[in-house]
């Protein structure tokens, strides 16, 4: 069964498990990207995939992106 995000759902699932907070106000599907303030108070914006799937639940600065993988 397909899980149905509701932007209601999104913010209780960031509360629950993040330090970050939802500024988003709408919710339009799973390729939006949609703006979280992190704990540290700098703003960044993820799809809630990346964010969900990836553990990617904080700001660059707290949380730096991987590095891509070269192939030498």
């Amino acid at each position: 069964m397909i899980k149905r995000w509701t932007i209601d759902k999104i913010r209780e699932f960031v509360e629950k498990n993040s330090e970050s907070k939802l500024l988003t106000n709408e919710y339009l599907g799973f390729s939006q990207k949609l703006q979280f303030k992190c704990a540290c108070g700098s703003n960044f914006e993820k799809t809630f995939t990346k964010f969900n799937n990836n553990n990617q639940r904080k700001c660059d600065v707290c949380q730096p992106p991987k590095a891509s993988r070269s192939v030498e």
